[in-house]
């Protein structure tokens, strides 16, 4: 458990968002403002708390990190922590890193929704149309009556559940690492994916990258897959075998809306950004209005804790265990 000792004034606080705009952070700790800049804003070995730059690069936000001889929290911005890994052997004895679950919902589930109308109702197309200046009318399938399976039902899995209800989908099947009750049905194991993806006219991807979903969407995955279905990938580009992936949009028989890609960032020249039936969005699932306010929140409410000795949230491993929590 992370506690905060009252007599370490020297300890310091390292937030991404300057701290005169997040109101109620808690008295007695010391706080500066460092977004990855080349300089440091104070020694780094003084620093206990370290929130982690948004969208700043691995290489950037585990710069500091050999010099925080002292740190007892690494806060990441995002939901995976795949990219702050690499320094955990190196952390102090019992360092915590915690994720941002639930910082990303709204914004990542709003993300998936768009996807999966804007690829079924022809949207990029009618996008060329205007650009070109053609009335080009079409006959499009629509989300209602499909059926919607969500690899990865944690709280984005659930937030994009949420948005979906409203538009009369036929069944919403869900699966995750391991399988639960909720009150909206049944959570299926990974193991279950053969027998349901048959059944999906839209898979939704928003599973952690890990090892065990690292490829976890490749040629077999694919090919249980019914023809003419949608694949959504909100989640992180490695979870999908990008050459199956392409062999299937080539051949026309599945569609692809991606807002992550394996290579990320996607070169001008890689095939996939010319392949017949497939979606690119430049990874904003996350960056938009919803993010600050939550951001904001979650480092006050994760420093009030902090200040207090409390456990704190989303702790997902710590330094020696090198454990999932």
């Amino acid at each position: 458990m992370a506690t905060a000792d009252p007599h370490a004034d020297a300890m310091d606080v390292w937030l991404p968002i300057p701290p005169d705009e997040i109101e109620g952070l808690p008295d007695g700790l010391h706080y500066v403002h460092w977004d990855a800049g080349p300089d440091y804003p104070a020694d780094p070995a003084r620093c206990a708390f370290y929130a982690v730059p948004y969208m700043k690069g691995a290489e950037a936000s585990l710069r500091p990190l050999p010099l925080m001889s002292r740190v007892r929290v690494v806060q990441t911005l995002t939901a995976g922590v795949e990219h702050m890994l690499p320094a955990l052997p190196q952390l102090p004895h019992g360092a915590q890193l915690c994720n941002a679950r639930g910082l990303h919902d709204a914004s990542t589930a709003e993300l998936a929704l768009t996807l999966i109308l804007a690829a079924l109702r022809g949207v990029p197309d009618f996008v060329r149309a205007q650009d070109e200046g053609e009335w080009r009318t079409a006959f499009r399938p629509a989300l209602a009556d499909k059926s919607v399976l969500i690899v990865g039902y944690g709280s984005i899995g659930s937030a994009i559940e949420d948005r979906l209800t409203p538009f009369e989908c036929a069944r919403v099947m869900r699966i995750a690492r391991t399988a639960r009750e909720t009150v909206r049905g049944p959570v299926h194991p990974l193991s279950a994916l053969s027998a349901l993806l048959p059944a999906a006219d839209v898979v939704v991807l928003a599973t952690p990258l890990t090892d065990e979903t690292r490829g976890l969407v490749g040629r077999d995955f694919l090919a249980r897959m019914k023809d003419g279905a949608l694949v959504v990938n909100i989640a992180r580009g490695r979870i999908v075998d990008t050459d199956a992936l392409l062999a299937e949009l080539t051949s026309g028989r599945l569609r692809a809306a991606l807002d992550v890609t394996d290579p990320e960032p996607l070169p001008a020249e890689h095939p996939l950004w010319h392949a017949p039936g497939v979606l690119i969005t430049p990874h904003v699932g996350g960056p938009s209005s919803a993010f600050l306010p939550r951001a904001k929140r979650l480092l006050r409410d994760q420093l009030r804790l902090f200040a207090a000795g409390a456990p704190l949230r989303n702790v997902v491993a710590t330094a020696d265990r090198n454990a999932c929590a």
